[in-house]
C-alpha cells in the first residue's frame, strides 16, 4: 500500500470535532468583520464630507479679483464640491459629524439590551443572517445619499439610527455561538485571538472605504453594505449553533478560571437564587431575565467598566483619522490608512489580554494593570503626535494596545465567563442575555465618547485627551473591588497551601 501524501495525514490528524470547532472559529470570526468592516466607512469619509477649503476659495477669490472679475462671496463659501458635501460644509461641522456618530452609537446601545433577550428567544442562524442583510441595506442607504444627491442631515441620521438597530444582532450571536463551541480551557487565547476581528474589520474598513473616499465617496458605503449582506447569506447556509446539532462533543462548562472572582463571601461555591430570574418556555427552555441576569456577580462592575473602555475606544475609532488630518495635514485616503495602525496594536492588546488573564486567572487584574498604564500613555500621545510621523505610528501600536486590550478581554472572555457562571447550572441560554448587557452598557460609553469629542475639539484637541484619560481612570476604578477580591483570594490560596 502507497504511503498516503504529508497533506491528507495532516488533514486525517485531526478529529472531526477539532474541524467543525476551526470552521465555526474562522467562520464567526469573518461574519463579525463584516460587521466592523460596514461601520468604519464613516471615520474615513468625515474628512471628504467636511474640507478645509478657506485658504483654496481666498487665492482663487484674490485670482479672479486679479482678473476683473467679481465673484459673490456669499455663494463660494458654502460650494459642495470644494467645502464638503452640504450640510457638512458648514462650519458647525463637528457637531454635525458627531451627531451621525451619536446617533449610530446610541441605537446601538439601547437596541443592544433587546437584542440579547430577543436572540435568546430565536434560533442564532435566522437571527444574526437576517441582521446582516439588513444592515448591509442600511449601510449602503447612507452612499446612496451621494448618488442621490441628498442633502438632508435627518436622511443619513435615520440611515445611522436604522442601522445601529440592526447592528445589535450581532455580538451577542456570535460570543453565544463561539462559546459553545469553546470550552474555558484557554478561553483568554483562544477568544483574544479571535477577537481581533474588530481591529482586521477597521482595518479593511478603513481601506475599502480609503480607496473609494476621494473619488466616490458614496461606495465607501455602498461596497461594504454589499459585502455583510453577502456573509449574512454565507451564515443563513452554515452557521451551527451548537456542537449538539452535528453530534459532537460539547466542551465541559466547569468554571475553575472565574473562582476566585466569582467567590461569595468566605464560600468560593455558594451559588446564587435565581429562582425568579427564568422565563420557562414550553419546549422546556429557559431564558434568563434581564434582573436574573444582573445578580450574577461581576456582571454589574465589568459592564460599568466597559462603559469608559469604550468610549475611549470608539472615540478613537470614529475621530482618529480626523485628528490625524488636522495634526499631520494628511488628505482623507492618507489619514485613513494610518489611523489602521490603532486597530494593528489592538489585536495585539487583544491577544496579551487574553495570555496574561489564562495565565494569572484574573481577568479583572489583567484589565486593571493595562487601564493603569494606558491614561499616561494617552497623554504622551497627545503631545508626540505633534512631533512627527514617526513618532505617531509608535504611538498609535502602542495606544492601540492598552486601550482595546481591556475591551477585548471584556467583551469575549469575561462575558463568556459570567454568562456561564456555575449559578446557572448549566444553562447556555443566559449567555446572549449577559454578553448583550455588558456590551450594552458598554455601548452607551461608546455613544457618549465621539459626541464629547465632537464638542470637545472645537476648544483643542487637548481636551479631547483629558476626557479619555478621566474615562480610562473611572473605568479601572470600577473594577477595584473585583481585582481586591481576586488578590485576596489568591492570598487565602496560597496561605492554605503553606499550612
Amino acid at each position: 500500500m502507497a504511503e498516503l501524501p504529508p497533506g491528507i495525514r495532516l488533514i486525517t490528524s485531526f478529529t472531526k470535532d477539532q474541524w467543525y470547532r476551526a470552521f465555526i472559529f474562522v467562520l464567526t470570526f469573518l461574519l463579525y468583520v463584516s460587521f466592523h468592516l460596514s461601520r468604519k466607512p464613516i471615520s474615513i469619509v468625515k474628512g471628504e464630507l467636511h474640507k478645509h477649503c478657506t485658504t483654496l476659495q481666498i487665492i482663487e477669490r484674490d485670482t479672479h479679483e486679479e482678473n476683473g472679475i467679481h465673484i459673490p462671496p456669499v455663494k463660494t463659501l458654502y460650494n459642495n464640491s470644494r467645502c464638503g458635501w452640504e450640510p457638512f460644509d458648514k462650519s458647525n461641522y463637528k457637531q454635525l459629524l458627531g451627531a451621525l456618530d451619536y446617533s449610530f452609537l446610541c441605537a446601538y446601545a439601547v437596541g443592544m439590551y433587546l437584542s440579547g433577550i430577543i436572540g435568546e428567544r430565536l434560533p442564532i442562524r435566522y437571527y444574526l443572517s437576517g441582521g446582516m442583510l439588513a444592515s448591509g441595506f442600511f449601510t449602503a442607504l447612507f452612499g446612496i445619499g451621494y448618488f442621490c444627491n441628498i442633502h438632508s442631515l435627518w436622511y443619513y441620521i435615520i440611515a445611522q439610527v436604522a442601522n445601529g438597530l440592526v447592528q445589535t444582532t450581532g455580538w451577542p450571536s456570535v460570543v453565544t455561538c463561539i462559546s459553545n463551541w469553546f470550552g474555558k480551557g484557554r478561553r483568554g487565547l483562544i477568544m483574544g485571538l479571535w477577537n481581533s476581528h474588530t481591529s482586521v474589520g477597521n482595518i479593511l474598513g478603513s481601506l475599502i472605504a480609503g480607496y473609494w473616499v476621494s473619488i466616490c465617496w458614496g461606495l465607501s458605503f455602498v461596497v461594504p453594505g454589499i459585502i455583510i449582506s453577502l456573509m449574512g447569506i454565507i451564515c443563513y447556509l452554515f452557521l451551527i449553533e451548537h456542537p449538539k446539532d452535528v453530534n459532537c462533543t460539547v466542551k465541559s462548562s466547569a468554571d475553575p478560571e472565574m473562582q476566585c472572582l466569582l467567590r461569595s463571601n468566605e464560600n468560593c461555591t455558594k451559588p446564587l437564587n435565581l429562582n425568579g430570574g427564568y422565563e420557562h418556555f414550553g419546549n422546556g427552555n429557559a431564558a434568563i431575565s434581564f434582573t436574573g441576569a444582573l445578580q450574577i456577580p461581576g456582571v454589574v462592575e465589568f459592564s460599568l467598566c466597559l462603559l469608559f473602555a469604550k468610549l475611549v475606544s470608539y472615540t478613537f475609532l470614529f475621530w482618529l483619522p480626523l485628528y490625524i488630518t488636522n495634526v499631520e495635514h494628511l488628505d482623507a485616503k492618507k489619514a485613513g490608512d494610518l489611523s489602521t495602525l490603532f486597530d494593528v496594536g489592538g489585536i495585539f492588546g487583544g491577544i496579551l489580554a487574553g495570555v496574561i488573564s489564562d495565565r494569572l486567572k484574573k481577568r479583572a487584574t489583567t484589565c486593571g494593570m493595562m487601564l493603569l498604564i494606558a491614561g499616561p500613555t494617552l497623554y504622551i500621545f497627545s503631545a508626540i503626535s505633534k512631533m512627527g510621523f514617526e513618532a505617531t505610528i509608535i504611538m498609535l501600536l502602542i495606544c492601540g494596545a492598552l486601550v482595546n486590550g481591556p475591551y477585548a478581554l471584556i467583551t469575549t472572555a469575561v462575558s463568556a465567563d459570567l454568562g456561564t457562571h456555575k449559578s446557572l447550572h448549566g444553562n447556555a441560554k443566559a449567555l446572549s442575555t449577559v454578553t448583550a448587557i455588558i456590551d450594552g452598557t458598554g455601548s452607551i460609553g461608546a455613544a457618549l465618547g465621539p459626541l464629547l469629542a465632537g464638542l470637545l475639539s472645537s476648544s483643542g484637541w487637548n481636551n479631547v485627551f483629558y476626557m479619555l484619560m478621566i474615562a480610562d481612570a473611572c473605568a479601572l476604578l470600577f473594577l477595584l473591588r473585583l481585582i481586591r477580591k481576586e488578590l485576596q483570594c489568591s492570598l487565602d490560596q496560597t496561605l492554605f497551601k503553606e499550612h
